[in-house]
């Protein structure tokens, strides 16, 4: 390939990177096929009761309704928190990217959002933000949040996706972003969540990449 006026600098750059993408991209599916590997976690201690939030109404929902049919169910533990005066911007960000592709992953498997905070503040939030696809869950009423590490003993939240597995009836645990608990790699954040973020995907591929010092906020001027 070549594109408009590119120089042959530019040319032998761009084949080097592109190497290096290719070689990227095996090492993605490397990693995948292993977690695809994974045996079943452990089983769920209880089936769950989440508040969740239909209109604006509130009903009763089990971890195990959750799953719409399907094998697998992701959940994402949101920061927000009683204590919180607002959500985190940063998992914000996030389901602004989950919404409006979960009417396409419904097809293969369940998808929710899950904060401790009472149901109406996660209502009003998504109101505000648009979210229509996604469903939306309250663990104020039970101990999710504790057990798949959402929150810490002292009630700091932390932004957990866990996936569970449904087999026969029976719910295991099967995968979690514990990346975030590892140490961090010198000169970056933790990003245990990152291959699931469109906004830092797409920062990624132009020339100011991500930043040092910029991060996404709940509301902008313009």
């Amino acid at each position: 390939m070549k594109f408009p006026g590119e120089s042959d600098e530019y040319r032998a750059a761009r084949d080097e990177l592109l190497k290096a993408e290719i070689a990227l991209s095996k090492e993605t599916e490397r990693v995948a096929a292993l977690r695809r590997k994974l045996p079943l976690g452990g089983p769920v201690p209880e089936d769950y009761v989440f508040d969740e939030a239909v209109g604006e109404t509130t009903k009763q929902t089990k971890l195990s309704e959750l799953f719409d049919g399907k094998e697998s169910l992701l959940l994402y533990s949101y920061m927000f928190g009683p204590r919180m005066k607002e959500p985190c911007p940063m998992c914000t960000s996030l389901i602004d990217g989950f919404d409006p592709t979960a009417k396409n992953l419904r097809r293969r498997a369940g998808i929710a959002i899950v904060v401790r905070s009472p149901i109406d503040r996660l209502r009003t939030i998504a109101k505000e933000r648009g979210w229509k696809n996604l469903r939306l869950l309250s663990s104020a009423n039970n101990t999710y949040h504790r057990d798949y590490f959402g929150e810490k003993d002292d009630g700091k939240q932390e932004p957990m996706l866990n996936v569970f597995s449904k087999r026969g009836g029976d719910i295991h645990h099967f995968w979690g972003s514990e990346m975030l608990y590892a140490p961090e790699q010198k000169g970056q954040d933790s990003r245990h969540v990152d291959i699931f973020w469109p906004l830092w995907q797409l920062l990624d591929v132009t020339p100011e990449g991500r930043g040092a010092d910029w991060y996404p906020k709940l509301r902008y001027e313009d």
